[in-house]
């Protein structure tokens, strides 16, 4: 099912180190690297452990893909408080235990989000009605201008689109995806609707990318099959809220709130500042007529899977979590040796998404010393239902294992005494299970297809388990 997938390729897939060609550096890149080394500077770092390489299984730090080498770690007790009081009520969870978990994360993992971020004015630059498919839709063109009064230099504009049926009566369930620009693109090029795939570019997009990452399936678009159940959709970009490499971390909303100075080891990277962004949105649905904003939905696919994962456990206002082939930084546990790993994510390519303290685990200190865990972030979820999604890890057209699947799934079962905790139902089984098998019976779900990396197989898996969750307001007075 080909799909708006394309849009991670846009902004380049992480891929498993050594998959890039060699080339003389950009100006971005020598700008990344320079930004990356002021950072260990900071922490006083001399030097970083090498990520694993997933493309040469002979290189030295060739990426582990043998579950008989994953070594032995514990992972953190989410229902244990650090003075060792154990979380035997949802009261004590609340007010205790999940706050010292949000603290570890903004601290050492995500970054935190400054007090006082700048406002953002949302304005709707065009209006029109149209076709998805068969089916007739109002679809809105948004730019929200975040006040820079603080730093004129640095100029925000957050790209949003949102799609509702035309024949809606009343407001409707959204779900929104991180996509790609409806904009310009660099150097003139035209641009792409965010509503669009990318076509012929998924071609020129995939080049250098690790074998796996394919794309597949025919059927109606995951935008066709939210409509055709009387839902919205929404597309956010990412790259217009925050740059998605270590050279924009002076620019854009991060940037902007440091008024163009380099970051500070506690401070927000990437992917949080991207969480903010659709929080942001969230707002905005909550002042639209159109939009039932209790009924708000995230998605998103590998680095925007991350980002999902991120929104949904910092944002309780978001009411359930599509998290598509998040990998390392996402749904999968920190600790274990297996695909990508910590090192990968504190080298000068990816360490942007995270705080700056991060980098601390990928040399003088170990993956083992993190206080927390992916099974954590999970956990923060809760009880909101949160589907988590992987292409399968071997076979035609599979994903590959780089994401690490099966850590993910670790992570899930292990965010389950919490959801349990609440009163809600965890995946109900710790078998890893079979692709195209869902775990779909509680709030925590999971499901492997076999399309390579893209949610697409799975929105039809998802929009049935949301089935129980996300309701029309027709649904809700038929019942």
């Amino acid at each position: 099912m080909r799909r708006t997938i394309i849009a991670s390729l846009l902004v380049g897939i992480a891929v498993p180190a050594g998959a890039q060609d060699a080339k003389s550096p950009t100006q971005a890149q020598v700008a990344t690297q320079q930004d990356h080394k002021q950072m260990m500077d900071a922490l006083g770092i001399k030097s970083l452990r090498s990520g694993a390489n997933g493309m040469n299984r002979n290189a030295a730090n060739a990426a582990n893909y043998d579950e008989s080498k994953v070594r032995t770690f514990t992972l953190p007790d989410p229902l244990v408080c650090k003075d060792g009081t154990k979380v035997t009520s949802a009261e004590l969870w609340w007010n205790k235990r999940r706050p010292e978990i949000v603290e570890d994360f903004e601290r050492e993992v995500y970054g935190r989000v400054p007090k006082d971020t700048p406002k953002v004015n949302w304005e709707v630059v065009e209006k029109k009605e149209e076709k998805v498919g068969d089916i007739a839709a109002i679809t809105r063109r948004l730019v929200g201008h975040v006040d820079n009064s603080s730093h004129p230099e640095i100029k925000v504009d957050i790209q949003l689109t949102l799609t509702t049926p035309a024949n809606a009566h009343g407001p409707v369930p959204v779900m929104m995806e991180f996509g790609f620009s409806f904009g310009p693109r660099p150097g003139g090029a035209p641009g792409k609707a965010a509503t669009k795939g990318a076509g012929a570019d998924a071609k020129s997009a995939t080049k250098g990318a690790p074998p796996g990452f394919g794309f597949g399936g025919q059927g109606p678009t995951w935008q066709q099959q939210v409509l055709a159940k009387g839902w919205g959709y929404a597309i956010i970009v990412p790259n217009s809220i925050q740059a998605d490499n270590g050279a924009g971390l002076t620019k854009g909303i991060i940037g902007l709130c440091n008024k163009g100075q380099p970051r500070k080891p506690e401070d927000w990277g990437s992917l949080r500042a991207w969480a903010w962004g659709a929080s942001r949105a969230l707002d905005y649905f909550e002042t639209e007529p159109t939009v039932d904003a209790k009924q708000v939905g995230i998605e998103g696919l590998s680095r925007y899977g991350k980002a999902a994962l991120v929104t949904m456990a910092f944002d309780q206002r978001f009411a359930i979590g599509f998290i598509g082939s998040s990998g390392e930084g996402g749904a999968k546990l920190h600790r274990r040796n297996f695909g990508e790993l910590v090192e990968n994510l504190t080298s000068s390519g990816e360490y942007h998404w995270m705080a700056g303290n991060f980098l601390k685990y990928g040399g003088p200190q170990t993956p083992d010393d993190l206080p927390v865990d992916a099974h954590e972030l999970i956990a923060l979820c809760a009880p909101r239902p949160t589907f988590i999604s992987y292409g399968a890890s071997s076979g035609p057209g599979a994903e590959g294992q780089w994401v690490d699947q099966r850590g993910s799934f670790q992570a899930a079962v292990a965010a389950g005494p919490v959801y349990k905790l609440l009163g809600k139902k965890d995946l109900g089984t710790s078998d890893f299970p079979e692709v195209e098998t869902g775990i779909v019976a509680g709030e925590l779900a999971f499901r492997q297809h076999r399309g390579g990396h893209t949610t697409g197989p799975n929105w039809p898996t998802f929009l049935m388990f949301a089935d129980r969750y996300i309701k029309t307001s027709e649904a809700k007075r038929e019942k």
